[in-house]
């Protein structure tokens, strides 16, 4: 496959909110399998999956304003307490960064939260790059052993699937915490941000 194939199919994948293969697993079979350069492999990869993701928070972002108001409020709370605290933004980016988590449902709270998403799109890539260059490695130096067909069985494992409703479910429920009292946001704060919104 060339780089604009590799590219669509990254930044499609990533455009699922759920029950997509992750995109390290793209990068473990074109590792095993395919002929491309892996610094090549590994920046494209990781830039499809960035684009991907903000487009993902983009359009939940979009339909955010579908939500009943209370859900909105609840995530404006969020929203004003972790831009209240500069290290709480840090300790957000940290988690883009190198998480090896699912990143859609993650994407999609910061998208529904109206975080600004430029710097969590610019970790997610700087983290994506180191991470996918590991699995890129790893898989060019596994690529003459039969762990590639171990690995294959494992994409559509019940576990896998398991983890993906449980990840939406979480999602479910981060929206549906009252994080104006949780936080100590008061509704005039609330209020406030949405009226400069």
């Amino acid at each position: 496959m060339t780089y604009l194939g590799l590219f669509f199919l990254v930044f499609g994948l990533n455009l699922l909110p759920a029950f997509a293969p992750p995109t390290w697993s793209i990068v473990v079979l074109y590792g095993l399998n395919g002929q491309l350069p892996l610094w090549t492999l590994v920046v494209t990869a990781a830039a499809a999956a960035a684009l991907g993701r903000f487009a993902l928070a983009w359009g939940c972002r979009l339909f955010a304003s579908r939500l009943p108001q209370h859900l909105r409020d609840n995530l404006e709370a969020a929203r004003i307490a972790l831009h209240r605290r500069s290290h709480n933004i840090i300790l957000a980016l940290g988690l883009f960064l190198l998480s090896p988590l699912p990143s859609a449902q993650l994407f999609m709270a910061v998208g529904l939260a109206r975080v600004p998403l430029l710097g969590f799109t610019a970790a997610f890539f700087v983290g994506r790059l180191v991470t996918y260059s590991l699995y890129g490695w790893t898989a060019r130096k596994l690529q003459q052993s039969s762990i590639g067909d171990a690995f294959m069985e494992t994409l559509s494992s019940p576990w896998g699937i398991l983890l993906q409703v449980t990840m939406l479910a979480a999602l479910v429920a981060l929206v549906r915490i009252d994080w104006a009292r949780l936080l100590g946001v008061t509704a005039a704060e609330v209020e406030a941000a949405r009226k400069d919104s």
